[in-house]
């Protein structure tokens, strides 16, 4: 991932975010990605979204349910440059957890267990983040392995 390209210029280009793009795409939040930021993105990788059951991925895939998955969406996004240092030392700071307050308004929390960050959703999921720090021209992206699901 270059790093003087946006998250969607990488996240479009990286053979492990199709999915992600895709449903950036479908969204609509494709300019909400390419803004100066920046932003932390926990992406979630193609593996992630084949772990969601299809009859819900076939749902957020109707035009009607653009909102509901623009919201999903935006929860694996936090306003601000996040490293995985920034995130252990707030974890640390935190007594053990740090809560993030995602661009949707609602909390995510990170946790360390061992040396893997954490990431437990408003609903309960829990995503790790498989591959940290790759920087862009407007933020910062986190791979993780599954789709947080926000508070419906």
């Amino acid at each position: 991932m270059p790093p003087d390209k946006t998250i969607l210029a990488n996240a479009a280009a990286s053979p492990i975010l199709s999915q992600l793009t895709a449903a950036v795409n479908q969204a609509g939040l494709a300019d909400t990605l390419s803004e100066p930021g920046p932003f932390t993105l926990f992406a979630p990788n193609d593996a992630a979204f084949a772990q969601v059951p299809a009859v819900t991925r076939d749902g957020w895939a109707r035009p009607a349910q653009k909102v509901v998955l623009a919201g999903v969406l935006k929860y694996h996004v936090v306003p601000g440059k996040l490293t995985a240092a920034d995130l252990v030392a707030k974890i640390d700071a935190g007594g053990g957890k740090a809560v993030l307050k995602t661009l949707d308004g609602q909390d995510l929390t990170a946790t360390k267990s061992g040396e893997a960050i954490i990431l437990t959703s408003a609903s309960g999921n829990k995503a790790a983040v498989t591959q940290a720090d790759m920087g862009q021209a407007n933020g910062i992206v986190h791979v993780i392995d599954a789709v947080l699901l926000p508070k419906m």
